[in-house]
């Protein structure tokens, strides 16, 4: 089974799949405390990230859809990811049933509104090509993921615990009207 990533280009960004030699790059990115602060806290071993890695290409082929590496326009390496995937954790049929989506970016990359755009492409290509439900879980303190979130039209579902940690569930039924 062949399928192909599509990429997609915004004003500042393109969001493609991920190539073998951005493996480096996307084990730096989780190896980046500020990055893993509000994803489980502890920084990634390069064999964590490279089980990741493979899992993202795989999840393409599977399901048709997966996270794609966000670069900014001219930067020389990919600034994070974003897009969906099916985590299977136990959360509930209502929450591990349908696609979550994730997003991450690199510390030099918050502030300026790549996440926002990044997230905003992903969504608006999901809603054309796959549609449905989607579910994401944020950490309660990480407000900017939320403002995200809100912004994407998710809504609370409910708090629940992953790994001993407190996770808000949120629950996105379509696009915001």
């Amino acid at each position: 089974m062949s399928r192909t990533i599509p990429t997609i280009n915004t004003q500042r960004l393109t969001l493609r799949g991920m190539r073998a030699e951005d493996f480096s790059r996307f084990a730096e990115i989780w190896s980046m405390p500020e990055v893993v602060e509000f994803i489980g806290g502890a920084p990634w071993p390069r064999s964590k990230a490279w089980a990741a890695f493979l899992r993202n290409a795989g999840h393409w082929q599977i399901t048709g859809f997966g996270q794609w590496a966000i670069h900014r326009h001219r930067a020389p390496d990919m600034s994070g990811q974003a897009g969906f995937f099916y985590a299977k954790r136990d959360l509930g049929e209502d929450f591990d049933s349908f696609p979550e989506a994730g997003w991450v970016l690199t510390p030099d990359a918050h502030g300026q509104g790549y996440g926002m755009e990044a997230v905003r492409a992903a969504h608006d290509w999901f809603d054309r090509v796959i549609t449905g439900q989607l579910v994401c879980m944020i950490t309660p303190e990480n407000t900017a993921s939320f403002r995200i979130a809100e912004a994407m039209g998710y809504q609370h579902m409910r708090d629940a615990e992953l790994d001993g940690d407190p996770v808000t569930l949120l629950v996105r039924k379509g696009p915001p009207q």
